[in-house]
């Protein structure tokens, strides 16, 4: 029997029995669409991280403080333990000590109650000195960034990421518009251009002169050698000596830390492409997650397969009879019931790659009404590994229904009614 034969009789089968046919493809529809939607999403999750990394700059080096205790935070890596000083900064800006930083950048954070006319929003308040802008690649939209005389003189300036500025003040222009914080009235000096997620919604966030914050918004804390701060940026000269960077700032803060050969650190310097590496094995971790998941449906259409397959030998065990009684071989019956079983799961393939495109589309347009503009793509590897998957399944499901078929008996077969 040519395989030709053997498809066009699947595709008779098939479409004398469409209800049928259609309920034993829902699985591994179900299953491919799920597979589909759910790894797209993620790898185009991971596609807008690496993209916000790198926006940020291949010489960026961030150090946090605690050795384990390091997270992310709101705009970038922040400790939660208390072991980074302002003055630990300093030393580390200093050319003397380290050649191969060309700018550093402290950071305090900080939450407070923005008001502004009638609007009320809860934000994140980030105290920075002006080379924030130049370590973090912050782009103004409007206005201008801290100035040095802003930082030293304790000025109550502020500069807006785009989104909240957006909340604050809607279609008006903020800059040179008033605004209290925490009861404190700061005036608004420039607007961030839309940065994305990074570590968490910088549109969002507000930023004032470390010192105004530390004097007026954060509870100032103060160690034994000197006042402490959340995280460090630091720009490194070049990327080629980001390497040598690391070592300069770790040896600077052993030594201004008093750790000695062989005591764990109290800090953590960290440079993008580490960060990107974690979050890359994390985003591959997640869609093995998803994938696995999803993959249960096709598991579970592949028991119906086989289900109605078996359901299949018994209705035609008379034909299967005839169909050895005038020379048909074992391998042909075989062959055909696995044409079958495979046409099925195809079939349903092909239209859980439809599915998942039109809820991978429906996703992106959800989210891009939230504000997130989200683009995600359908990538032909996960289409090609999702249906070759259900063919394969399909053809699991098929062997044990084809080799029964196979094995009948022809005079039994023939008087089966």
């Amino acid at each position: 029997m040519k395989l030709r034969d053997c498809f066009t009789t699947a595709l008779n089968t098939l479409f004398s029995h469409k209800l049928r046919s259609a309920l034993t493809m829902l699985g591994i529809l179900i299953g491919v669409a799920a597979v589909i939607s759910m790894v797209s999403l993620v790898r185009a999750e991971q596609a807008m991280v690496r993209e916000s990394f790198e926006s940020l700059g291949t010489n960026l080096i961030y150090v946090v403080p605690g050795a384990s205790s390091a997270m992310m935070g709101m705009g970038g890596p922040l400790g939660s333990a208390q072991t980074l000083t302002l003055e630990d900064a300093e030393a580390i800006a200093s050319s003397r000590n380290a050649p191969s930083v060309a700018m550093v950048a402290p950071m305090i954070q900080t939450s407070g109650q923005i008001v502004a006319g009638g609007e009320n929003v809860g934000a994140r308040i980030a105290g920075v000195t002006p080379e924030y802008q130049w370590v973090n690649n912050l782009t103004l939209a409007e206005g201008s960034f801290i100035t040095k005389p802003d930082y030293r003189g304790r000025s109550r300036v502020v500069v807006l990421g785009s989104q909240l500025a957006e909340n604050l003040f809607g279609l008006r222009n903020p800059v040179g518009q008033a605004l209290r914080i925490d009861g404190r009235q700061f005036r608004v000096i420039g607007v961030l251009e839309s940065k994305g997620t990074v570590f968490g919604n910088e549109d969002l966030m507000a930023y004032a002169p470390l010192s105004t914050v530390q004097s007026t918004l954060a509870v100032q804390r103060t160690s034994s050698v000197g006042h402490t701060i959340q995280a460090i940026s630091v720009q490194a000269r070049s990327k080629e000596e980001i390497d040598s960077a690391k070592w300069e700032i770790s040896n600077i803060l052993r030594q201004r830390h008093h750790i000695r050969e062989g005591e764990k650190d109290d800090f953590t310097v960290m440079d993008m492409g580490s960060v990107l590496r974690v979050a890359d094995q994390m985003y591959g971790i997640g869609q093995l997650l998803m994938g696995a998941i999803a993959g249960i449906s096709l598991l579970v259409g592949g028991i119906g397969i086989m289900n109605i397959m078996l359901v299949s030998v018994t209705e035609r065990t008379r034909e299967i009879g005839l169909r050895k009684a005038v020379g048909a071989k074992r391998r042909d019956i075989s062959t055909q019931f696995l044409t079958e079983s495979a046409m099925l799961s195809l079939c349903g393939g092909a239209m859980g790659v439809v599915l998942g495109w039109i809820l991978l589309k429906i996703a992106c347009a959800v989210v891009a009404n939230m504000g997130f503009p989200f683009s995600a793509v359908l990538s032909g590897d996960i289409v090609a590994l999702a249906v070759g998957v259900s063919i394969f399944v399909g053809l699991i499901s098929g062997i044990y229904p084809a080799v029964r078929a196979a094995r009948l008996n022809p005079i039994e077969a023939l008087r089966h009614e």
